[in-house]
């Protein structure tokens, strides 16, 4: 069996668009006008719903961790520390086939809470109860 047949459109389609930023991220380096473009863009091109939220957080980003560095990673708003390494992550609802939006944080991200801790959250709708959690984690997440 070859490798890809393991691997569904949408997955096979991710890891193209994933080296097309890697190409694409060796060109600009770190440019946050680059980056900003690249988010919005990746924002404008989901479905309302989505990107009402990816935009929220996107603006939520900007107000509490201004020293990550947006950037798309698997075509998806994603925010970097100094150092490259994506902290936070959205996944549009529509794109992966999901009833969610997920707000999601890889290993480099601070929230390390005793022996196990949640590293992506399903986000449905903003209230401001909600907007203040994912505030709250993207500070943590940031540190």
């Amino acid at each position: 069996m070859a490798a890809a047949e393991g691997l569904s459109k949408e997955e096979r389609d991710a890891v193209k668009e994933r080296a097309k930023e890697l190409r694409d991220e060796a060109k600009a380096g770190k440019n946050r006008e680059a980056g900003e473009k690249a988010v919005a863009k990746a924002i404008a091109e989901m479905p309302e719903s989505d990107a009402a939220i990816a935009g929220r957080i996107h603006e939520l980003v900007a107000q509490h961790a201004p020293q990550l560095m947006p950037k798309t990673w698997y075509s998806q708003p994603a925010y970097a520390n100094t150092e490259g390494k994506v902290i936070l992550f959205v996944q549009s609802a529509a794109k992966f086939k999901t009833r969610y939006c997920t707000l999601g944080f890889s290993e480099d991200a601070a929230l390390d809470d005793g022996e196990m801790w949640p590293t992506s959250f399903a986000v449905m709708t903003l209230t401001p109860a909600v907007e203040k959690a994912i505030a709250d984690l993207i500070l943590r997440a940031s540190m």
